[in-house]
């Protein structure tokens, strides 16, 4: 095994990472399509999944195939629910395909660092779930282009041994493509672990229903991902922001319009001159397609180029810490970088689009490996950032490698507003 120094300034995101040993990468493994169980009738809640709203609620969202009413009871006893919140019930077509019944239920106010409880209705399958804590540490998991196969599984099994608080998901989840009876078949697989950790996502091309053809359609997305634009400003599912113990996370949609003037990068200036560093010294941007990419796939594309070309510098003079893409199926870490070279202010890029999906890994970088990319591997996996303190995180990533998880790559990093060189300029 063999360590490499990278000195820099104070603020320099990396201090030192492992490079792991060569390793034979595993073949592909089989799609997975989850049916209902076979104890579920048309009234059984499926598809569980919870995500946050504003600062001390939770959204939770479930599908039936018949109508059911949407409410939860909930409580701190597992089996107690002294409380009961009554929601939204909605469905959605495309095409020759209608969706079952899509249930959307706020709870809250909930005290943070908290064990919950909840049902849907009495005598039903009782859920739980933990409030991320309202103060640092805090700790995200996260991992890019999910979709279905074996490795999801796997990349899924490592993650819920992680303790996390909160995970982040830059787009692509269950390759569903046009094939919507997929999105059900996603909805089946991740609800162990996400009717129990709040999930917070942003699109992906593989997300939309037109994968090639304009306008670009979410239908499906939109109807059953529903995550909490409102709350921060936002016109759209596809582009948001929200606060959690101390960090500021902006979700960006790569498949929608980014130009200067458009509604997005309007919202995207107003967004930045809210954030207080003081009570949220850490922010955080995740997208799809990656700006900073040494691989060959992917490359040149619009919504790469072109979205860097009209937000980099927001996100530069706004002092971003960190930028999670997806999109390319591999891990790629690079040094805080902006237009193109080191740059001591700038975010520290990272590409973690390994999650598991369907159309394998792509293993082909270009040569000599650029000086601003730290670390690049195509393995499947999926990313730990854990938020120690106001100033201090630590990144880690684990390979899915025999089926264990394998920390192959892991970096110190801290914050730009604790560094008086770096401080925040006008946006």
């Amino acid at each position: 095994m063999k360590f490499h120094n990278f000195w820099l300034l104070l603020v320099a995101s990396a201090t030192i990472f492992t490079v792991a040993v060569a390793y034979n990468r595993p073949p592909p493994r089989k799609n997975l399509v989850l049916s209902p169980a076979d104890d579920a009738d048309s009234t059984t809640p499926q598809q569980v999944h919870i995500s946050l709203v504003g600062k001390n609620r939770m959204r939770i969202s479930w599908i039936t195939d018949d109508h059911t009413p949407a409410t939860v009871h909930y409580g701190t006893s597992s089996e107690k629910h002294e409380y009961s919140v009554t929601g939204t019930v909605s469905s959605y077509q495309h095409l020759n395909y209608t969706s079952g019944q899509i249930h959307d239920v706020t709870i809250g106010p909930l005290e943070p660092n908290t064990e919950y409880y909840y049902r849907f209705a009495p005598g039903s399958t009782v859920y739980s779930f933990k409030t991320p804590p309202a103060k640092f540490p805090i700790k995200f998991a996260i991992s890019g282009d999910l979709g279905q196969t074996g490795w999801t599984q796997s990349t899924l099994e490592h993650v819920s041994k992680s303790n996390y608080d909160v995970f982040l998901l830059p787009g692509d989840l269950s390759y569903a493509d046009t094939v919507q009876p997929l999105w059900d078949s996603f909805g089946r697989l991740v609800e162990p672990l996400a009717s129990r950790r709040p999930w917070m996502v942003t699109q992906g091309n593989h997300d939309s229903e037109n994968i090639t053809a304009n306008p670009v359609t979410f239908i499906a997305y939109n109807a059953r991902w529903r995550m909490p634009f409102e709350d921060s400003g936002s016109g759209s599912n596809l582009y948001y922001s929200f606060e959690v113990a101390g960090v500021h996370v902006i979700m960006l949609g790569s498949y929608t319009d980014f130009q200067p003037g458009s509604n997005q990068y309007r919202w995207l200036v107003s967004d930045l001159k809210k954030v207080d560093r003081n009570k949220t010294p850490w922010l955080v941007v995740l997208i799809h397609a990656p700006w900073y990419n040494s691989n060959y796939a992917h490359q040149g594309e619009i919504q790469s180029v072109g979205m860097m070309d009209a937000m980099e510098g927001l996100l530069y003079k706004a002092r971003v810490d960190v930028v999670l893409a997806g999109h390319v199926h591999a891990y790629e870490r690079f040094n805080r970088v902006y237009n193109h070279v080191a740059n001591s202010c700038g975010p520290v890029h990272i590409t973690i689009g390994d999650g598991g999906n369907l159309h394998g890994l792509a293993s082909n970088y270009t040569e000599p490996q650029p000086t601003i990319s730290a670390f690049r591997e195509a393995s499947f996996g999926h990313g730990q950032f854990e938020v120690v303190n106001a100033s201090y995180a630590k990144w880690s990533w684990h390979r899915n490698q025999d089926d264990e998880s394998v920390q192959a790559d892991s970096v110190s990093i801290i914050n730009l507003a604790s560094n008086p060189a770096c401080n925040k300029l006008e946006i």
